[in-house]
């Protein structure tokens, strides 16, 4: 079973009366289960699709279908497609609120679903990620950065997704905290039974943690690897 499909998938942005073609005629199938990655220089448009899976960038050509479910494009994601589909950002400081306390953080996707016990919740999401719950009254300046991603990964998981879309999330991280979190990202795969989405540009973090990868350039993808073959 397939949990993504993409046919012909088109991206153009425009800035200053110039229009680029971002992602050109793209097609893509990811299996259930599996981690799979995008891989590519900067620019060849693997964030952008990422963001066109997470619902988040939505002008867009072609036909997508996510857990089985047809995706319109300049539509936002409602209903178990919005719990469903999360997302990881590259930068944890800057999609977690500096004047927000962690607990606050994580509490407000519960709250927002109507899911009560969300104390005890964030608690079991902070020792999820290996993080102790009384880090819940802190702010995110006063976390490491290691610590921060993984606040981000814990509120990722609070609402028991079944596809988690991740943006270069070690990239900024030192290489033993990056260890770390691709272990973790393995462990809360199997745990969770859910599919990742892996961009980098990194080709060791994709033959690390990846069943399979798509190589990109120019916004098209070039060829998919097995894990043999990273």
């Amino acid at each position: 079973m397939n949990v993504i499909e993409v046919q012909a998938l088109s991206v153009r942005l425009s800035a200053n009366g110039v229009t680029q073609h971002v992602l050109k005629s793209l097609d893509l199938e990811v299996r259930a289960g599996e981690i799979f990655g995008l891989v590519g220089r900067s620019g060849c448009g693997k964030s952008t699709l990422l963001r066109v899976l997470a619902g988040v960038h939505r002008q867009w050509e072609g036909q997508v279908r996510l857990l089985d479910r047809s995706v319109l494009p300049r539509r936002r994601f409602t209903g178990a497609l919005r719990r469903d589909v999360q997302m990881v950002f590259q930068d944890p400081y800057a999609s977690l609120h500096p004047l927000h306390t962690i607990e606050r953080t994580l509490r407000e996707p519960l709250a927002v679903n109507g899911i009560a016990d969300s104390r005890a919740r964030v608690s079991r999401a902070l020792e999820e990620v290996r993080l102790a719950p009384s880090l819940a009254d802190r702010y995110p300046h006063e976390l490491s950065g290691g610590q921060r991603q993984r606040v981000a990964i814990a509120r990722a998981l609070l609402l028991n997704p079944k596809l988690l879309l991740l943006d270069e999330p070690t990239s900024a991280l030192d290489l033993s905290v990056q260890a770390e979190v691709l272990n973790l990202l393995n462990q809360v795969k199997v745990s969770h039974r859910m599919t990742l989405v892996l961009v980098s540009h990194d080709r060791d973090v994709i033959g690390h943690l990846c069943d399979r990868a798509a190589v990109m350039q120019s916004g098209r993808i070039e060829r998919v690897l097995e894990r043999h073959q990273m």
